[in-house]
């Protein structure tokens, strides 16, 4: 028998510290008696980089219970408090704060425990992860080397273990087939259940999105449906109904694309209602997602081998542990839980994914195990394909596999398509993206250590059997040189640029300084590219030769890659025809990015071009620099998606919640692109079936001073102690979230409500969102992100909190759209949306109450039409609405229902 742990227990929280002894005695302690304990003993924590920073500590570490968790059970999910890790493992949760440090001992015992289970199912491979992690020091590698047996037989490694994925033949074009209305809805009465409650609204636009799959009648005409079906229609059950069933009938892919994660996790579980049977549904249902997403088998071979040091090495043998179960390799969203990488803080995950378009596929050892091959493979011959905006439109616009082109496709969450299409098609010259670019062509710089390789060593076969593309990568690497390199910044700071790229980034950041105002705020500046002088447009012309310099070189080398491909070379097997095929998949990427710098910098001192919007810019965080750069963004960019997503596919629906959002159906076509197509789109709209005149409220509060932190903070700590908790609170600056986060953190903690906070909790925002829901008495603050992306039904989100109306930052680019659009009215249409999608994240269900509470006085009323006709809105002071927010909610808390107070109701 194992002796038991000698080492104390340590948890922090804004209510207080607590410390528990090998023997089992608990006291309260205070910061410096916690830090100087922390420094000198070991310690069992939970998250180590927050109970830090709540002390103050950031350089905090010990035993954390989190990374033995994700040792144990790797490919698992346990939301990271004690509450949720007793959950996880079956333990009795601790009551409360002070409790919580002797549970954290007693959550060590059973997860060292495991081992000794003969049913632990994630047996495989830890003998051999625990004695790497022995020898890299990891402080859980002693006490699980004593509980674990040598396996009698050589267990398989990881790289032996993972499948592989097989060719197959391309699958033929769907079908052209036409579904009955009548076998749609009897679909649809599958998927909701036998004795389900019958929705009217789901149905009809269950009818209405079927016209999507119909045959199309001209080239470039799909058939577009525009659906705003408001929350709680069931649209997601109402788009699977068609197209479930024309996918098997048509046998051909349909692809449902979403903006946020929530989503895609609700579309994984509705897809059992589909194909109950697992093995099934991992055929038929696939996930897609960016390359950068999944983990580069690669890249961690090479972390493993010792190109990862210190604690991220510990990171890549607890990633390596995960990837032998995971169900998909997907490192952001999987079933990777998300706090992994922010326990490793600097030494983050994104070094073992391939964000740098780096990917030699065929050529790469790991190629027929790799996931994101796997995953490709899959879509081509499922039935449902989740995938997101970004990823529609970059295999639309430069995807490599052109032969599974969807030609159905349905945008959930379509009010972001605008949004994403913004990113998607922008161009942007800045230091970043140059230095990255350079280290693409010429490897690593000197002194670097991991697999990064250059052109010339990714293709070094081609280079000795084709002179000319030998010839052609030569001159690439040389031209590349020119480019900004390692210490850029500082070198701009010092007034000394290399180079004519860094002469140009130095010329911007003058002239942002000298135009761009604002100096004290901190972040970041930019100005129009307006009126450039002299220095700036001769550093612009500069650039341009030294950029078209590499350009023509990369042309070329493709040509000569598309030459080798045609001559077939003996060498050349399968293998190495994918290989290049790859590469000139990738060059078309990067010289595609070359050719839109130059587009960009003919624009200095040259014509401006209608349809796009140009401007300087210097990026900082808290007044540090970070990047220097021009950027162009399209003025409209759903432009480009009609040309390359919306005309091509057959049929398309667009759909959400607050299509409109907040407008009218205008306002719905020239954010899809759907005004850009020659056949019109059909709008199907149904109101949400919620009662929202009995469900919600909408309170204006009239007396909190604009810009008085004090009182902005104090309305939130009384509102959030009224509402006991489930407090969604919005902000429109990062800065008063931290302030008021500061204010009001240890007050709420001594009352029993935990707070936690984007930008200020060193936790990923998914993680976060997972927090707030497991626990009712909990509260979140944060940002946009939080605004849109949060789906937390019940009574864990019951009051969301915006600190003022939420105007659209006054930057060039809504400048020059706002001028475009309408002026004030363009303004008001996106205020609008953006407060119905906040007011969207508070009733879920049918039987979810809550209130919606704006901190400003200068809330015009023209705006009310953003929240559900018949919901009561009230203009009240302070006082006023914590008095209704207590007796309503409290009610809420207790029974789930109403409390009757008279809704004093605003006109709308």
């Amino acid at each position: 028998m194992n002796a038991p742990l000698p080492y104390p227990a340590l948890h922090a929280s804004h209510g207080g510290i607590w410390i528990t002894s090998p023997d089992g005695e608990t006291r309260s302690i205070g910061r410096g008696e916690a830090i100087a304990r922390a420094a000198e003993t070991p310690m069992i924590l939970l998250n180590a980089p927050l109970i830090g920073q709540r002390l103050g500590y950031p350089e905090l570490s010990g035993l954390d219970l989190l990374e033995l968790f994700a040792f144990i059970h790797p490919a698992r999910f346990a939301v990271p408090t004690p509450k949720g890790l007793a959950r996880a493992i079956g333990l009795a949760p601790p009551e409360n704060d002070a409790e919580a440090a002797g549970f954290l001992r007693r959550a060590a015992e059973a997860l060292l425990s495991r081992p000794a289970d003969p049913h632990w199912a994630e047996r495989e491979g830890a003998w051999s992860s625990a004695q790497s992690l022995f020898r890299m020091r990891w402080a859980w590698a002693g006490a699980l080397i004593e509980r674990l047996h040598k396996p009698v037989r050589d267990e398989r490694w990881l790289f032996a273990k993972l499948p592989e994925w097989e060719e197959k033949a391309p699958r033929a074009a769907p079908r052209t087939i036409s579904l009955p209305v009548e076998d749609v809805t009897a679909r649809l009465d599958h998927l909701t259940g036998h004795g389900a409650e019958a929705r009217p609204g789901q149905r009809s636009y269950a009818e209405a999105v079927t016209a999507a799959f119909e045959p199309r009648e001209r080239r470039d005409e799909p058939n577009m449906i525009l659906a705003e079906a408001g929350t709680g229609i069931g649209k997601t059950l109402g788009y699977l109904a068609p197209a479930s069933l024309w996918a098997e009938r048509a046998e051909g892919p349909v692809w449902i694309s979403t903006y946020t994660k929530a989503l895609q996790r609700q579309l994984s579980r509705e897809s059992e209602r589909l194909f109950p049977d697992a093995r099934i549904r991992r055929t038929k249902v696939v996930l897609r997602k960016g390359r950068e997403n999944y983990l580069c088998l690669l890249n961690l071979e090479d972390a493993l081998q010792g190109g990862f040091q210190g604690r991220a090495a510990i990171l890549a043998q607890l990633v390596a542990r995960w990837a032998g179960f995971s169900a998909d390799g997907d490192m952001v969203g999987g079933d990777l839980p998300g706090w992994l990488g922010t326990l490793f803080r600097r030494n983050g995950q994104t070094a073992l994914t391939d964000r740098r378009g780096e990917c030699v596929y065929a050529g790469c050892p790991h190629y027929r195990k790799c996931f994101i091959e796997r995953a490709a493979r899959a879509s081509a011959d499922a039935d449902i394909v989740v995938a997101n905006h970004a990823l529609v439109m970059v295999n639309a616009a430069r995807g490599r596999e052109a032969q599974n082109k969807p030609s159905r496709i349905v945008f959930d969450e379509g009010h972001h398509l605008f949004d994403a299409a913004d990113s998607m098609f922008s161009t942007a010259l800045s230091g970043q993206e140059a230095i990255e670019l350079r280290r693409w062509v010429t490897g690593p710089e000197s002194g670097s250590k991991g697999r990064r390789r250059g052109l010339a060593a990714r293709l070094s076969d081609v280079a000795s059997y084709d002179q000319e593309g030998g010839t052609a990568i030569g001159a690439a690497v040389q031209a590349a040189q020119l480019l900004p390199s390692d210490g850029w910044l500082q070198r701009l700071n010092e007034s000394a640029p290399f180079g004519p790229v860094e002469a140009l980034l130095a010329a911007v950041r003058g002239t942002v300084y000298a135009r761009g105002g604002a100096e004290d705020a901190g972040y970041g500046l930019e100005t129009e590219m307006a009126e450039p002088d002299g220095a700036l447009v001769s550093a612009a012309q500069n650039a341009a030769e030294a950029l078209d310099a590499l350009l023509r070189p990369l042309v070329k080398l493709g040509k000569r890659l598309e030459a080798v491909m045609e001559d077939s070379p003996d060498w050349m097997d399968a293998q190495a025809r994918a290989r290049i095929e790859g590469a000139i998949a990738s060059l078309g990427w990067r010289t595609d990015t070359l050719a839109g710098w130059l587009s960009l910098l003919s624009r200095v001192g040259g014509p401006a071009n209608p349809d796009f919007v140009d401007w300087l810019a210097v990026d900082r965080v808290e007044g540090r620099e970070y990047d220097i750069g021009l950027h162009r963004h399209w003025l409209d960019p759903t432009r480009p998606v009609a040309e390359v997503v919306l005309k091509p596919a057959h049929g398309v629906v667009i759909t959400s919640a607050t299509l409109k959002g907040g407008g009218d159906w205008e306002n719905a076509e020239a954010r899809s692109g759907a005004h850009h197509l020659m056949r019109p789109a059909t709008r199907f709209e149904s109101p949400s079936p919620f009662d929202y005149a009995k469900q919600a409220e909408v309170l204006i509060v009239t007396d909190v001073k604009k810009g008085d932190i004090a009182q902005l903070a104090g309305a939130y700590g009384r509102l959030i102690m009224a509402a006991e908790g489930g407090t969604l609170g919005l902000f429109t600056a990062i800065r008063r979230l931290r302030a008021v986060h500061a204010r009001i953190a240890d007050r709420l903690a001594r009352e029993g409500l935990p707070l936690y906070a984007q930008h200020v909790d060193p936790i990923d925002t998914g993680t976060l969102v997972d927090i707030f829901r497991d626990d009712p008495r909990a509260s979140l603050l944060g940002t946009d992100a939080l605004r849109d992306g949060v789906d937390v039904p019940g009574d864990s989100l019951r009051l969301v909190l915006m600190e003022g109306v939420p105007w659209p930052k006054p930057t060039v680019l809504h400048a020059a759209r706002r001028l475009a659009g309408g002026g004030s009215a363009y303004d008001d249409r996106l205020i609008r949306a953006r407060m119905a999608q906040a007011f969207g994240r508070l009733i879920r269900r049918a039987d979810d109450r809550g209130m919606f509470v704006m901190l400003s006085a200068a809330m015009p009323s023209r705006l009310l039409t953003a929240f559900p006709p018949g919901t009561p809105i009230l203009r009240v002071t302070l006082d006023e609405a914590v008095t209704r927010v207590k007796e309503r909610l409290s009610s809420v808390m207790i029974s789930g229902q109403d409390s009757g107070l008279p809704a004093l109701t605003e006109t709308q």
